[in-house]
């Protein structure tokens, strides 16, 4: 007679499932801050007073009147915790045995299928940032006060930061751009998978090829102004709106003083005046 105990079903193991759903929801607001930050650094290409207005918009200048950079350094570190906490729970998922890659390498040379190299991009793509992305944070962490037109282009050029820099444009939109599309795949209920893996694919690579090229203009606008800003780098941005006003009763233009070199003043022009008339005069 068979125990009762063994046509009990073993008890599931939900943590696997909640550890993914945990990794789902980092990567997906970690992506969709990687967009939205590339818009704010990309403000530059506005203009300089553009830019340091969504620098002190950060800092809370226009609500309490003054720039706090401290908040800066306090969504910074936000970012970062979440980042280890995503990198955590997506490593559990890593070929990390000799063993594992020879099988995926196996796997992907026999299915030859475009998302399974996309993965396979995507986790060399996450272990680069591993090490490239925490210089960058700590940098933003440590130095929240230095962000804005003039310092950000010294960061940049002057700081030698620019290979880091675009290095990290690819990295992180490959990284990004493949990780929405497959929690698009994923966690997506589709009629048709196929075709709508196809439209999804078309939408993943548009995106990725926008933000590069915004990436790559926004990079170049940096490099120019700090070329152009390196003699004096370290020099803060002011705007126009914060430059001091002319004098009252100026016409809205630069007072030059010029000085004239010294010459011989014809002794007709220094001659007074004829008299006035006298009354009842004639002419």
């Amino acid at each position: 007679m068979n125990d009762p105990d063994s046509l009990i079903p073993p008890r599931l193991d939900l943590w696997p499932a909640r550890f993914d759903i945990l990794q789902s929801s980092s990567g997906l607001i970690l992506g969709l801050f990687m967009w939205l930050h590339m818009f704010f650094v990309a403000s530059i290409l506005l203009g300089k007073d553009a830019m340091w207005t969504v620098a002190r918009f950060f800092e809370g200048y226009f609500f309490f009147g003054r720039s706090l950079p401290w908040l800066v350094s306090l969504f910074v570190a936000a970012v970062f915790w979440l980042l280890v906490a995503h990198a955590l729970l997506a490593v559990r998922k890593f070929p990390t045995q000799w063993k594992q890659q020879a099988i995926y390498w196996r796997h992907m040379r026999a299915l030859r299928h475009e998302d399974t190299y996309l993965w396979f991009v995507q986790v060399l793509t996450g272990f680069a940032m591993f090490f490239l992305v925490p210089a960058h944070l700590y940098i933003m962490l440590t130095h929240p006060d230095l962000i804005g037109p003039f310092e950000s282009a010294d960061r940049v050029w002057s700081g030698r930061m620019w290979p880091l820099y675009l290095i990290l444009l690819f990295v992180v939109e490959l990284h990004g751009g493949i990780g929405l599309y497959r929690l698009a795949v994923k966690w997506g209920q589709y009629r048709d998978p196929i075709a709508m893996r196809r439209r999804l694919k078309s939408i993943k690579w548009g995106f990725t090829v926008f933000f590069l090229v915004l990436g790559l203009a926004t990079l170049a606008a940096y490099v120019k102004i700090g070329l152009e800003h390196a003699a004096h780098a370290g020099e803060r941005y002011r705007p126009v709106s914060l430059l001091p006003p002319f004098p009252k009763g100026g016409g809205g233009g630069f007072w030059v003083c010029i000085t004239m070199p010294s010459m011989q003043i014809p002794s007709s022009m220094t001659s007074p005046p004829n008299p006035p008339l006298e009354k009842g005069g004639t002419t």
